[in-house]
């Protein structure tokens, strides 16, 4: 299809039989229109033309809405009646028409079909989380229309070769998800392994395999950048992508993708104050102010703030953390936008737990610790100060193309002591010790990210390309102390007298500095990537990525010899392919392949202490993917097989960390999930994974992640005259795990959460979260030491919007 202007309507407060003519004026002459936002008001619409609806839509909410004449020819809308975002009513007037409203950059919505390849649509294409039908806030879904985490092309899930689950503003929302593990922890296909508290030592696992993949806009930033901290206050979704997506997130990593989009600014003003408070002393505070900042509206701008300061079910825990998130967008003409943004996010936490309790005593039985129990000292802390600074250009060309290049610029200030609880319980409390370690730094990483992408005519049919690079750097110069006092440990002052009631009360050692260590990480990646339209039914994506990785540690010692190790892959070619066959409106059949590759970690060593080769392998996904009630609701299944050699497997050895490298290991599984509208204020998601990982004898390992896992959440709006009250809950549910399942297991469990709300008016709600119902005890990490899970708990918020 080519590349054709569109002549349109507009739908304002005056009518539109006004004609197209005389709308426009009206248009011209008043700039400053109004645009939705996300609050709520009230609809009566009856069922009619779908042209009247849309213009008595225009005249109640004063929107602008352009389309050509012939699209809704011909065709009918049921109306709406009730409580919905400006989002909200235009979705349930269009209802059966095939049809979507799109917001552009300047407030103005589109019409366009739902599942076409217009030329409109491909023009819109970006990674800036901007893409038509992406945006999730406002919508009050638990799904979104479009994607562009698994190949960097805009798609919608069905249109998508893999895995993909969003976590929506809504979805954050309802369930009170304020942190990234948190949010992992409701992610279907995700498990989140955590093996202390405020201590960096969340692990998130996907199909065997711990997420190494994090994104924030599309790019990819490093696990050492402490990505578990974020606050979800600033962002609209998290996208996730099961699955090795070597060919947007740098190198192949076989679990998935995380990627974050921020909230972006919006043409209409708007602002709302949240507060919060719950048991063990958890408050909380903020808001989000959002709008133009000129009278015509070409720039816009954002500033999210927030404070929380919150105890624990963990004896002397305690965290403070602070937010503040700011976006400005330039429209520098009609196709050329200028965004510059910032975050600042501070985190303190006192008394951070690391490495759980001991979970049997010395004669074998279970030790069954006090969940309060904290193994932490009195002086232990963890602090993080984290900045991020980001500025991007998008430029619109002829014939639907579209370029963007973005520069970010990131920091993460920490320093932080924490203890290992050494030596083996014994039933009367006595037989371990401390084991503190110290570390501080303040890693920083730059990237440069730019593509350019559009349509192109090739055998008569209309294709999608993309190109693009992407180069990254990650420097960090950290001061040395000596390691883990394993001295202090031996000592008498490092002696835990009776940890069944120990108070954290110790003397504080002296942590010197002892020397310096550097790494410097460079990446640099090419990419191309292509949707070719086959037939009206079948499309085939094919992507490519080659990239040059280099690393350089430097160990100086003040007392010894200075030892330098440098590691460097050239030239690793990273190919993608799926295949997408649309077998009718609702469903469709994919299958795609990838290469994986991925350096290790600077810290994983062998017995040597040597590095480790990458691990290489590849994999392998095929499925079903439906698509109901006009993109509403998605659903999908999918089989999956990834084969990895040089998989790192830590071994416990004294006086440190160790890994040995396995060969010939084999993930295999499924999954299931669903998630959207079920009905008119039902909203759902449902996810079930199974995935077991073998080594070359077929004997299981990673025996610490579950075979299987269910997730499920739901919010049903009540109708008639309880419309004000939303209820809604969920269950998570895994299988048995265990470091070995022999010497330590934990039996299968399932926790209940739930949530209420009621919207006074259109400005005002109060809501409420018990999460873990029935007070369920488990081990969020089951192995030789654990971590409990939160018990029984209370959140209430309140939230106005104005």
């Amino acid at each position: 299809m080519h590349h054709r202007s569109i002549s349109s309507c507009y739908v304002t407060s005056l009518a539109t039989t006004l004609g197209c003519t005389a709308a426009v004026l009206l248009a011209t002459s008043s700039p400053a229109w109004a645009a939705a936002d996300s609050s709520v008001q009230h609809y009566e619409i009856a069922p009619a033309p779908l042209g009247a609806a849309l213009n008595q839509l225009g005249q109640q909410a004063h929107l602008l809405l352009s389309f050509p004449n012939d699209l809704i020819a011909g065709q009918n809308s049921p109306g709406v009646r009730g409580d919905y975002t400006v989002d909200g009513a235009l979705q349930a007037l269009l209802e059966g028409s095939q049809l979507i409203a799109v917001r552009q950059p300047d407030g103005r919505y589109t019409l366009q079909r739902a599942a076409a390849s217009t030329a409109l649509e491909l023009q819109s294409i970006s990674i800036s989380g901007k893409a038509p039908g992406s945006t999730t806030e406002g919508t009050g879904l638990y799904t979104t229309y479009s994607s562009s985490s698994s190949t960097r092309l805009n798609l919608t899930p069905k249109e998508t070769p893999q895995s993909l689950t969003v976590m929506t503003r809504q979805r954050l929302d309802d369930q009170r998800l304020t942190n990234l593990s948190d949010t992992l922890d409701a992610t279907p296909g995700i498990i989140v392994l955590r093996d202390g508290q405020g201590a960096e030592s969340d692990g998130y696992f996907s199909r065997g395999f711990e997420i190494q993949n994090f994104e924030i806009d599309g790019v990819p930033t490093v696990k050492r950048m402490d990505n578990y901290t974020q606050s979800m206050a600033m962002y609209d979704r998290v996208e996730v992508v099961r699955g090795a997506t070597g060919l947007i997130s740098g190198l192949g990593s076989p679990s998935a993708t995380i990627n974050l989009i921020r909230k972006r600014p919006t043409a209409e003003a708007q602002a709302s104050v949240t507060a919060e408070a719950g048991n063990w002393d958890r408050y909380g505070t903020g808001f989000d102010v959002s709008g133009p900042l000129t009278e015509i509206g070409n720039v816009r701008g954002r500033l999210v703030v927030n404070f929380k300061t919150e105890q624990s079910w963990v004896d002397r825990y305690k965290q403070d953390s602070q937010l503040i998130y700011g976006i400005t967008e330039f429209d520098l003409t009609e196709d050329t936008l200028l965004t510059m943004g910032f975050s600042y996010q501070r985190t303190d936490v006192d008394s951070p737990m690391r490495s759980g309790l001991p979970t049997r005593f010395t004669d074998g039985s279970r030790s069954d610790l006090k969940r309060s129990l904290n193994s932490a000292q009195t002086w232990s802390y963890n602090d993080h100060e984290q900045t991020s600074f980001f500025t991007s250009i998008e430029q619109q060309f002829a014939n639907g193309w579209s370029g963007k290049i973005e520069l970010t610029h990131s920091e993460n200030k920490f320093d932080e002591v924490f203890n290992y609880v050494n030596g083996s319980l014994n039933p009367d409390g006595s037989g371990t010790t401390q084991l503190p370690v110290r570390f501080s730094g303040i890693p920083r990483q730059n990237n440069i990210d730019a593509y350019l992408t559009g349509p192109f005519d090739l055998l008569g049919r209309e294709h999608e390309l993309i190109a693009g690079v992407t180069l990254s750097n990650y420097y960090e110069n950290v001061p040395s102390y000596g390691g883990w006092k394993y001295d202090y440990s031996g000592s008498p002052a490092g002696a835990i007298d009776n940890l069944l009631n120990w108070n954290g009360a110790s003397v504080k050692p002296e942590f010197d500095v002892t020397g310096k260590s550097t790494v410097d990480e460079s990446q640099y990646a090419a990419y191309l990537a292509t949707r070719l339209h086959a037939t009206d039914d079948l499309s085939i994506l094919l992507g490519s990525r080659v990239i040059d990785w280099h690393r350089q540690i430097e160990d100086k010692p003040y007392n010894a010899e200075h030892t330098k190790t440098k590691e460097s892959e050239t030239g690793v070619y990273i190919p993608y392919a799926g295949v997408v066959y649309d077998v009718n409106d609702t469903w469709s059949l994919y299958a795609s392949y990838t290469k994986i590759f991925n350096p290790q970690s600077s810290w994983v060593r062998d017995i040597n202490n040597k590095p480790l080769d990458p691990m290489e392998g590849t994999g392998y996904e095929v499925g079903v993917k439906g698509s109901h009630f006009d993109g509403k609701l998605n659903s999908s299944v999918a089989l999956f097989k990834i084969e990895q050699d040089n998989l790192a497997i830590w071994i416990d050895t004294p006086g440190g960390n160790t890994y040995k490298s396995e060969q010939g290991t084999t993930t295999k599984g499924a999954e299931f999930t669903l998630d959207g509208e079920l009905a008119e204020g039902w909203q759902a998601s449902a996810g079930y994974a199974y995935a077991v990982s073998t080594d070359a004898d077929d004997q299981r390992i990673v025996t610490t992640l579950p075979r299987h896992s269910l997730k499920t959440f739901t919010s049903y709006r009540l109708p008639g005259v309880l419309d004000k009250v939303t209820i809604g809950g969920g269950v998570n549910w895994q299988s048995k795990t265990g470091a070995d399942l022999h010497t330590f297991t934990q039996g299968s469990y399932a926790v209940t959460n739930l949530m209420a709300r009621y919207d006074f008016n259109q400005h005002l709600s109060a809501s409420v979260n018990l999460n873990n119902l029935f007070d369920r005890e488990y081990l969020s990490y089951a192995g030789d030491h654990g971590m409990y899970g939160a018990p029984r708990n209370i959140m209430t918020g309140i939230k106005y919007n104005f």
